[in-house]
């Protein structure tokens, strides 16, 4: 048996880096730390092992599916790249690359997800914070729209609620928790208040709160979307904490006014630092969609849904997201880094992307909702492969490895299909001179 420490996991955004890990005979025995999300992905790992590559659903080498693939983008002219969430820093950062080079649109799953948050933020700034500062000095935690029992369950333990902190020594005793949302779940069991929202009335509610914390008086009627007592109790505590953060989800950026739901939170906040210091925070629910993100922008000046089709990055979350572009029937091929994103992907979305080739790189253990044209099996970051994954706040850990695979990373594969690319268009150039 073999320990390894500090492993981190990728499975939420969280990336908790504290996990030990007992290894046995080449399979993970057990996980100490581990989340009941992250349990049975580590526990699970080396329970399947399908080819390495499969064309048409038959096994292939390697080198042939890489063939394949460059033969299908090569043949493409409107291809996208879609995913990315489920890779780490290099195996995005080769996505991008064959998408400049094949002159691809390429899209993360933050589309269907925080897209309108990242537009808000474009829209009207973000005052932010790491989770460390979270730990160390908000005494007063908001979740909106947001059930991070269920979805993030030790970010409390971890960071917002539990931990004592260098200026909370009391821990969970110094920190006052609200709740905002339509209805009741596991999060609103543990808070101190629970501000009820009527549905699709977010934006009003904050509207509302933003008024108070101004000092703008306001009339109870039935269209501000909560009571108006919690609302001039809330506001008061906002003003008075000595640090403030609002963790916000899925419940406000995809619902009712989207976008304008957050960037009502976002001026909420900055108005709030008139009075004491707050910051406002995104749950990101897959594992590395943050990474995805930066690594995109580092390379483009955007976060998701970049067209490259003219030689350089557009940007246009409407035209170029990957499921806009499939229900209107403009990819004729399309290559999954992750396909768990799709999942999210309406019917017709799907329906059309069984119509066109696809090309999938996935984990071993993951069962892709499609059959694909190409398969690719890849190395698991943070399992079989080193590597980089940022937390939902930005800060980038990093990934060991702890179980030997044959599989390549999908780094390696992306990078051969480049090579392809590189070697058709300058056949005098070898092509392993190419990085």
């Amino acid at each position: 048996m073999q320990l390894f420490e500090h492993v981190a996991c990728t499975v939420c955004g969280c990336v908790c880096d504290d996990l030990q890990i007992v290894v046995d005979e080449g399979r993970v025995k057990s996980c100490v730390g581990a989340c009941r999300l992250a349990e049975p992905w580590f526990l699970g790992q080396e329970s399947r092992r399908p080819p390495v590559a499969l064309v048409d659903e038959q096994p292939v080498p390697l080198e042939a599916a890489i063939g394949r693939a460059a033969s299908i983008l090569r043949a493409a002219s409107s291809p996208v790249i879609y995913g990315l969430s489920r890779s780490s820093t290099e195996g995005q950062r080769a996505a991008i690359a064959l998408a400049e080079r094949i002159g691809a649109t390429i899209d993360t799953n933050a589309s269907l997800c925080h897209g309108p948050s990242l537009i808000a933020i474009q829209e009207v700034g973000e005052v932010t914070c790491t989770l460390g500062e979270v730990k160390n000095r908000a005494d007063l935690v908001i979740f909106w729209g947001s059930n991070p029992v269920e979805t993030h369950p030790r970010h409390m333990e971890r960071y917002s609620l539990l931990p004592p902190g260098k200026f909370l020594p009391g821990g969970r005793a110094d920190r006052t928790l609200v709740v905002a949302d339509v209805k009741r779940t596991s999060t609103t069991d543990v808070a101190d208040i629970f501000l009820p929202i009527e549905p699709g009335k977010d934006f009003e509610v904050l509207t509302v709160l933003r008024s108070l914390v101004r000092g703008v008086p306001v009339k109870q009627t039935a269209s501000i979307g909560a009571p108006l007592g919690l609302l001039e109790d809330l506001a008061e505590r906002m003003k008075k904490c000595r640090y403030g953060v609002v963790f916000f989800g899925l419940g406000l950026s995809m619902t009712g006014l989207g976008r304008q739901n957050v960037a009502a939170l976002l001026l909420l906040v900055r108005d709030l630092n008139d009075h004491t210091r707050f910051c406002a925070r995104r749950m990101r629910i897959p594992g590395d969609v943050t990474g995805a993100d930066m690594v995109l922008a580092w390379h483009t000046g955007y976060p998701f849904s970049v067209n490259f089709a003219r030689g350089y990055p557009r940007y246009n979350p409407d035209e170029f997201s990957a499921q806009g572009m499939l229900e209107r029937e403009e990819v004729d091929a399309c290559l999954l880094v992750g396909s768990e994103g799709m999942s999210r992907f309406s019917e017709r979305a799907r329906a059309y992307l069984r119509r066109i080739p696809t090309i999938v790189l996935d984990y071993p253990t993951i069962e892709s909702l499609i059959v694909p044209t190409i398969r690719f099996t890849t190395a698991v970051y943070g399992i079989h492969r080193t590597g980089t994954a940022y937390r939902m706040d930005g800060v980038p850990i990093p990934l060991r490895a702890f179980l030997p695979s044959d599989y390549p990373s999908d780094c390696e594969v992306l990078k051969r299909i480049e090579e392809q690319f590189v070697s058709y268009e300058n056949p005098a150039l070898p092509v392993n001179t190419v990085s």
